[in-house]
């Protein structure tokens, strides 16, 4: 009976290995297997000595592989690298290269250990969702993507420039959109507040959409109206965002939180103890941050007040040619310039004129011989133009980096380095030269804590049964190289990144494996059948 009864148990015990760990049951043979490297989690734990198998597109092994008599079809050694979870981005402007043919690869974030990206931030991007969803999983992508509700994108379907209040009808049509797009699977609604037109909406206005996005489990995710002192102020924005989250009922996200401008510089303290606060009160707050002193923005957006902008381009620049409105414009431009720091603080960084790239504003004014002012309107009048703005403090950026509801977000944008160097800038500067964070911290908050505020299923962490997003990076060279001056330029330092259990960057090389997935969000009001994350 005894040995009827160990039969039994030993049977369950090996069905039960069966399904947790297939690899092993298949000979003890996986994919890959990555060796002696030093494995740092995700998690927040210490590193490790340890060795990771992945068997398809998931991580069945981690431990020991001799030990446990593991073998693989392809071994990696990663001797004297770190092993990790494949960084998490979540704010970034990557939807014209997620459906560009030539830059649907995502390389420049690949070769940061980026792994997943999220798009439709500040509002803005496309409010096809289902069909975005659709064309990647059809045509490919490099990295892991997901995607907002861009309310800015909405307001502009629905009332176009206009700065007016909705009508019940209009509000109606923008709930419609905002709900049409969660159950297609976007993670939540996104705002840019300080961009027309989401500008134009009233804060009531947002909470409203916002309800929508929580009805389905979503969160929401805000450039905030002002991050200066423009309008409402950083602080006051602070309790808007707040606001929203405690009467939508809803997580609320701040996107690249920071201290812009001479105004507010200091404010940090008061922002992190704002937050606290909410937090403590039942509101879940989180933020992202970028490590860099300047921001990236355009002219326009800079110096221009919002209500220049209303109606659109021929709009603006038939106030810019208005004898009797120009003086106005041109005196709030001026306090705006004063709040960016100046002219020589806003340096341009893309545009169609290539003859003023890589010069400042008070550069081309000297150059054009007019004031800074004067300069500006001409390249808004032409198009406009990227500008990266030196407005930021080394002591505000550092308080908000070791918040433990900080995480890394590059707001990857053309003609800013961040795009090409957030990820390895923030292991060289602040892990191993400055050591404000330990290597543990600054990949938790590149990983799992991206993965768990967004609600990314089974992603940014090392463990078995998820997925095998993992990179392995070399500590002593691992660094960004993108400029101001240059700012396309690859980050060093990952010599292997696997999506999806796919090596899509070997030996320090992209291999042009296109392993990336449409990462849609389980919505809480679709069935089991239509709501799918991975697509």
């Amino acid at each position: 009976m005894n040995r009827r009864f160990t039969a039994i148990a030993l049977s369950l015990l090996s069905g039960l290995l069966l399904l947790s760990f297939p690899a092993l049951a298949q000979g003890r043979v996986v994919d890959v297997l990555i060796r002696n490297g030093s494995v740092v989690d995700g998690a927040g734990a210490a590193e490790r000595r340890a060795d990771v198998g992945i068997q398809g597109d998931r991580i069945v092994f981690v431990g020991d592989a001799a030990r446990a008599g593991l073998s693989a079809r392809r071994t990696i050694d990663a001797s004297g690298l770190v092993v990790a979870p494949g960084f998490i981005d979540p704010h970034t402007h990557t939807q014209g290269d997620l459906a560009s043919a030539e830059r649907k690869g995502n390389v420049g974030y690949l070769m940061q250990g980026v792994t997943t990206v999220i798009t439709n931030n500040d509002g803005g991007g496309t409010i096809e969702i289902g069909k975005t969803f659709d064309a990647w999983k059809r045509d490919g992508i490099g990295t892991n993507a997901a995607l907002y509700v861009p309310q800015g994108s909405v307001r502009r379907a629905v009332m176009g420039m206009s700065d007016a209040a909705p009508t019940s009808a209009q509000l109606d049509s923008m709930r419609a959109i905002v709900a049409r797009g969660m159950g297609d699977g976007a993670l939540g609604l996104s705002t840019g507040l300080y961009y027309a037109p989401g500008s134009y909406a009233t804060t009531d206005e947002v909470i409203a959409l916002s309800r929508v996005a929580a009805q389905h489990g979503g969160i929401y995710d805000s450039h905030m109206r002002d991050e200066s002192s423009y309008t409402i102020g950083l602080i006051g924005s602070i309790n808007e965002t707040i606001r929203i989250g405690r009467e939508a009922k809803i997580p609320v996200h701040i996107s690249h939180i920071k201290a812009l401008g001479a105004d507010v510089w200091g404010q940090a303290d008061t922002v992190i103890a704002l937050i606290k606060a909410a937090r403590a009160a039942g509101v879940n707050v989180t933020a992202d941050q970028y490590p860099y002193l300047a921001s990236g923005t355009s002219v326009g957006a800079s110096l221009l007040p919002r209500w220049a902008e209303a109606g659109g381009r021929d709009s603006l620049r038939a106030r810019i040619n208005d004898a009797s409105i120009k003086p106005k414009l041109v005196a709030e431009m001026e306090r705006n310039l004063v709040r960016r720091g100046g002219a020589p603080s806003l340096l341009i960084t893309a545009t169609r004129d290539t003859s003023i790239r890589g010069r400042t504003l008070a550069q081309v004014a000297e150059a054009r011989h007019m004031t800074p002012i004067a300069a500006a309107l001409e390249i808004i009048v032409a198009g406009d133009g990227s500008v990266a703005s030196f407005n930021m403090k080394d002591a505000d950026l550092a308080r908000f980096m070791v918040q433990p509801w900080v995480m890394t977000g590059s707001d990857g944008s053309d003609g800013h380095p961040r795009k090409f160097g957030t990820f390895p800038r923030k292991l060289r500067q602040y892990v191993y030269h400055d050591h404000l964070l330990t290597l543990s911290q600054a990949v938790h908050a590149s990983s799992q804590l991206t993965a768990q505020t967004l609600q990314l299923r089974d992603r940014g962490v090392l463990a078995e049964g998820k997925f095998a997003d993992v990179i392995v990076f070399d500590p002593n060279t691992v660094a960004d190289k993108a400029t101001y001056v240059s700012p396309e330029i690859l980050a060093e330092g990952m010599r292997y990144v696997l999506v999806n259990g796919q090596v899509a960057v070997d030996a320090g090389k992209f291999t042009g494996v296109l392993a990336g997935r449409p990462l849609r969000h389980v919505s809480r009001a679709s069935s089991a059948k239509t709501a799918r994350q991975p697509d």
